[in-house]
């Protein structure tokens, strides 16, 4: 009894605290108090009640709706079938890449033809040899600023630009790449060369064919490109570090998936450079990983162990957790001895043990790291792998020392593995991608079964080509080494598909501007999709953005995607949460989803339609005296009477320019309507014909309504309407020099949001600091607001339009505050505050007193009764008043979604100690070494290379935590997370006492119906003893999330379904072994500190 005595106590105190809060006089204002709930409500009422009358009276939105059935006869209603939708794009983009499948089979049967009649020559010199050698323009190859070294073998061309490629090209020629750190004049490249030149003819004829076909090009296992058409290489860095091999395209069709386990050893014995190297090492094998393979990494001395704790087991090799394996593998410390058999021991358990957990099940394989050691763990592989061998064993023997390499050979070679020794820092890249040869064994050996065709992710064109997926196929040496057949992989081919060649395969604008068709692989990455964009930067990695990335995640698109996965044809009706284009908002929508495989290929093919796209508007103006007539409205002349028109920048036919300046664009629409007609086989009927019907309605609504209003009377900047058919029309004319909205309506934000929310739509102008300008070069601001048409014709709703107008801020800031007061109130009465009587405060009058916000769904600031706050018009809330937003969203009144973008490009963070370090050497610098013409022998390649790498390697940069002088350090991916904030649906008023113990404010909340505004209302004491979360909108960069966590959340995929990871014929003699000569590290310094002589 005596606890609940105690309970009523508190609860009757606080309900004492809170009516003396909402009755007491205001303190430090005589006779004034906070204004009550029902006052609050009556005034929002009255902002919806002004906002309503205005918009509808100068927008002429009722009348649009008018003239759409006055031109009813003009267009029909067209259905969408999205089922019958997805299965055509679907079969269209099966043959598309069937065509580009075809010129792949006829360049792998052409290659292995040519170099099976090719004869080997010992004495080939690179003079006997005549190419394009693709980097012979690059800055460095240049001598002492003089010009080019001459090379008679280098055939110089001429070029033309081609948009296709987006570069000069040259189409009777191809280009050839060598890697910077392969020595061009060796006889097997030499050889290459050779007998690949007669693959020029084939490219030629496959274009010729079809000549839609982009790059074409062969990557040789030998790490020579050569590519057509010819154009000059592309170099990112000052050193051009491209090798084909390390391609996503390149590794994806040169081998099966693979289960690997990297063993690194930790031992005291391996410090210092030793270390350096094999951290090095580990990080470039991981490179050669896609998302196919699945790995682990462990460092072992007595004792083997994960150097990701919480990765138990064998993880997909995405960018993501390859970026946590490196974090880690940076970290690790050698000490304690050496037991081969505890890392042994780990990596057969890892990849032999029985589990549910994902992996590739195809080549299993271990990549023993280490300086060398006498124990051969014979007893673990009797026990783990031998007889059958399904687990092969590479080896590596790292760093300067003596240590008897015969140990590791032996593992190697009784494991169906492969010894390499990397002896410096220049080895590292060679040798840690030269297993994909042992592994290619089985494909060889498998003939016509293994000549498959692959498609990879998406990813960015070295050459600048943009976004694309390259379909690869292996080519085989079939030539006999001796009485059994070569088991060696030549290369592999590749034809890239651009993203925009399938994308127009695709209908655009039937679907309306929020329906739109995407494509997933089996991994669940994005082929096609509206938010897949290209990278700011050339990032290495492949553009692997999931299909719940891009789209906010729930379970429906879960199992959506696992449907498509799976090959399953299926469609589901959702509601879900989508981002606007601009990431500061989300909106709760309803989307139907259909979806089918494209066959021949392991990708799969989406469809999303927004209900009220279910029909959309066909225009049929087939009469030519009618497209004249309606056209009129598109020409300058009517612009002063009726507003600008700006064009959405659309392929309406072949011979338009498209323009980024839009009156030239309109100009040039114009100018060919004139010379051809818009029934040509050029051009696009549909799109030409709903232009043109758009244009006559948004002009007739203009010539009707907008010319005769005062637009500056009720604080109006300008009115407008867009359309789904392209046409935007601003009024006044004037008020087109300042409008900085996206012509192409599908590509803005007021014009997708509107469609998927009822009433009006207020934004600001976006601003993500003080700094940012707001407004126009006269001072004023202008806040959109916007509103979807939604039309009735013969019982079919559309939306097919947008009308809207521009807010003069000022002037309806004082509007803002009058409706919001107490003036025009006959409630309040015209008697005096004061001691005697009391009267509640407004907006207006008590702006000391009172703060009252306009806050958008997504927590921006629109309005404001504060005049300092007229320059955070744009901003987010949080920013303009911490404390209040935090007691919004504390109190659900927001609710909050936060987002991450995992293919992000972040500024490296730099170290407080990164500066200029004294060298302990001379090292000269990249014009020092290639302004000598000493690289003629191969000899002296090796020691050019040993510099290069210095400078290619971050990692090996650093000593002692310190930055060599002059290394520029570059963007690199990273995870980043954004947060957007939007309305929750339990209530639309909200009376709130936040209570900070020694200080408390009050404030009232209320939605502004059929908008999406918030009416905020609030002390102005802000209560800066809470200690509060600050929310913040900024996308920033975020610490990788715990990767355990990551683990446990791992998504569905599926990996290829065919596996060549074993042949009986497979010949494993060939195991590798030590080279003869090795240049002791007391050499290359020698030759480093004696480099400056040169230049005297």
């Amino acid at each position: 009894m005596a606890i609940g005595r105690s309970s009523c106590s508190i609860v009757c105190l606080v309900s004492i605290q809170m009516i003396l809060i909402f009755s007491a006089s205001w303190p430090g204002a005589e006779g004034l108090t906070f204004p009550q709930q029902y006052t609050i409500m009556h005034w929002a009422r009255r902002i919806e009640q002004e906002i309503d009358r205005v918009f509808q009276h100068i927008t002429g939105a009722q009348q649009l709706k008018g003239i759409y059935n006055e031109e009813r006869r003009r267009f029909t209603l067209v259905k969408n079938q999205p089922r019958k939708i997805v299965e055509r794009v679907a079969s269209d983009i099966e043959k598309l890449l069937a065509k580009k499948r075809k010129a792949l089979d006829r360049l792998a049967s052409e290659a292995e033809r040519l170099q099976r009649e090719h004869l080997w020559q010992d004495g080939i010199k690179e003079l006997d040899m005549a190419y394009y050698d693709s980097k012979a323009e690059l800055d460095y190859y240049s001598m002492d600023g003089e010009g080019e070294v001459e090379n008679p073998s280098h055939i110089k061309l001429e070029f033309v630009y081609d948009p296709n490629f987006k570069n000069n090209v040259n189409y009777s020629y191809t280009a050839v790449q060598i890697p910077t750190d392969i020595y061009k004049g060796a006889p097997i490249i030499l050889n290459e060369l050779n007998w690949t030149q007669a693959l020029e003819k084939v490219f030629m004829e496959n274009s010729q064919e079809d000549p839609s076909l982009l790059w074409q090009a062969f990557g040789s296992a030998t790490g020579v490109t050569r590519y057509y058409p010819a154009t000059p290489w592309k170099a990112p860095d000052k050193i051009d570090l491209y090798d084909v091999r390390r391609r996503p395209w390149y590794i994806q069709g040169a081998s099966s998936p693979k289960d690997m386990v990297i063993l690194v050893d930790v031992s005291g014995s391996v410090s210092g450079l030793t270390l350096k190297l094999i951290k090095a090492s580990v990080m470039e094998m991981l490179d050669t990983l896609s998302d196919d393979d699945y790995v682990n990494v462990a460092r072992f001395n007595e004792k083997a162990e994960a150097v990701v704790p919480c990765f138990k087991h064998l993880v997909q090799a995405n960018v993501r957790n390859k970026k946590i394996f490196k974090d880690a593998v940076q970290q690790m410390q050698a000490k304690g001895t050496t037991d081969y058999k505890s890392g042994f021991h780990f990596a057969f358990n890892q990849l032999l043990n029985k589990t549910n957990v994902p992996r590739a099940n195809c080549n299993k394989i271990i990549m023993l790291f280490t300086d060398g050691g006498e124990d051969r763990a014979q007893d673990v592989f009797m026990q783990y792998n031998w007889p059958n061998k399904t687990v092969r064993v590479f080896t590596f023997s790292v760093g300067q020392h003596n240590y008897d390499v015969t140990p590791l050979q032996w593992i190697a070679c009784t494991n169906k593995g492969y010894y390499f020794e990397i002896r410096s820092i220049c080895a590292i890249r060679i040798n840690t991608q030269e297993y994909l040869d042992v592994l290619g064994r089985p494909m060889v050996l498998a003939g016509s079964d293994a000549k498959q065709v692959q498609w990879t992710n998406v990813y960015q064109d070295a050459l600048g080509l943009g976004m694309v997926v390259t379909g690869t196929l292996p080519v085989f040496n079939l030539t006999m080494d001796g009485n059994s057949q070569n088991q060696l992989i030549l290369g592999v081919m590749g034809v890239d598909v651009h993203l925009d060649e399938i994308k127009r395969l695709t209908p655009r604008y039937n679907l309306g501007a929020n329906g739109y068709i995407f494509a997933i692989d089996p991994n669940g990455y994005l082929l096609l999709h509206p938010n897949l964009q290209p990278r700011l930067v050339n990032l290495p990695e492949p553009v692997t953005l999931d299909f719940l990335d891009a789209e906010v995640e729930d379970s429906n698109k879960e199992e959506i995607r696992r449907q498509m996965i799976d090959g399953r044809p299926g469609e589901m009706q959702v509601k879900t949460l989508i981002k606007s284009i601009d990431e500061q908002y989300i909106d709760e929508v309803f989307r139907g989803y259909t979806w089918t495989p494209i066959n021949g290929t392991d990708y799969s093919l989406g469809l999303v339609l927004p209900p009220y796209n279910e029909y959309f508007i066909q225009a049929d103006l087939s009469d030519v005296m009618l497209q004249l007539q309606y056209m009129q409205s598109l020409l300058p002349s009517s612009f002063e009477s009726a507003g600008h028109v700006f064009l959405a920048p659309r392929e309406y036919c072949k011979r338009l320019q498209i323009s980024d300046n839009n009156t030239q664009f309109l100009q040039n629409f114009l100018s060919l309507m004139l010379d051809i007609s818009p029934e040509s086989d050029e051009c696009d009927q549909g799109l030409i014909h709903n232009l043109i019907l758009d244009s006559r309605i948004i002009g007739q609504l203009a010539s009707r309504v907008w010319k005769n209003k005062d637009l500056n009377s009720y604080g109006f900047l300008s009115v407008f309407a867009s359309t789904d058919g392209g046409i935007t029309r601003v009024f006044p004319n004037i008020a087109a020099e300042i409008w900085d909205e996206d012509p192409e309506p599908f590509n803005s934000n007021y014009y997708r949001r509107s469609l998927d929310n009822k009433g009006y739509m207020f934004r600001a102008p976006s601003r993500s600091s003080m700094d940012d300008p707001v407004g126009a070069e006269n001072g004023t601001v202008g806040i959109l607001v916007t509103s979807a048409v939604e039309v009735n014709l013969g019982g079919k709703l559309l939306k097919p339009s947008v009308v809207g107008v521009k807010l003069d801020l000022e002037a309806w800031v004082d509007k803002f505050k009058i409706l919001a007061s107490n003036v025009s109130d006959s409630r309040q009465g015209s008697h005096k505050c004061g001691p005697s009587r009391s009267c509640e405060m407004d907006c207006e009058v008590n702006t000391d007193d009172l703060l009252c916000y306009l806050i958008d769904d997504g927590g921006f600031l629109v309005m404001s009764n504060q005049r300092d706050h007229w320059k955070k018009i744009g901003l987010f809330f949080g920013d303009v008043d911490p404390y209040l937003m935090h007691a919004l969203y504390n109190n659900s009144i927001f609710n909050r979604r936060q987002s991450f973008h995992f293919q992000s490009a972040c500024e490296p963070i730099t170290s407080s100690h990164t500066g200029a370090a004294p060298r302990g050497i001379f090292v000269p610098s990249i014009a020092d070494i290639l302004s000598m013409a000493w690289w003629t022998s191969s000899v002296a390649w090796s020691v050019t290379q040993q510099l290069l790498y210095g400078l290619a390697y971050n990692s090996w940069l650093y000593q002692d935590d310190v930055l060599v002088e002059g290394f520029e350090t570059k963007e690199s991916s990273c995870v980043t997370i954004q947060s957007q904030f939007y309305f929750t649906n339990t209530t639309n008023s909200y009376n709130v006492l936040q209570d900070c113990g020694n200080c408390s404010r009050l404030f009232h909340a209320k939605r502004i119906e059929n908008t999406n505004l918030l009416f905020v209302v609030a002390e102005t004491l802000p209560c800066s003893s809470c200690e509060i979360e600050r929310l913040t909108q900024v996308k920033t960069e975020f610490q990788e999330e715990n990767p355990c966590e990551v683990l446990s959340n791992a998504r569905y995929r599926k990996g290829p379904t065919s596996c060549f990871d074993y042949s009986a014929l497979e010949n494993t003699s060939e195991c590798g072994r030590g080279h003869a000569l090795q240049s002791s590290i007391g050499v290359l310094l020698l030759i480093q500190l004696i480099l400056p002589l040169f230049h005297l």
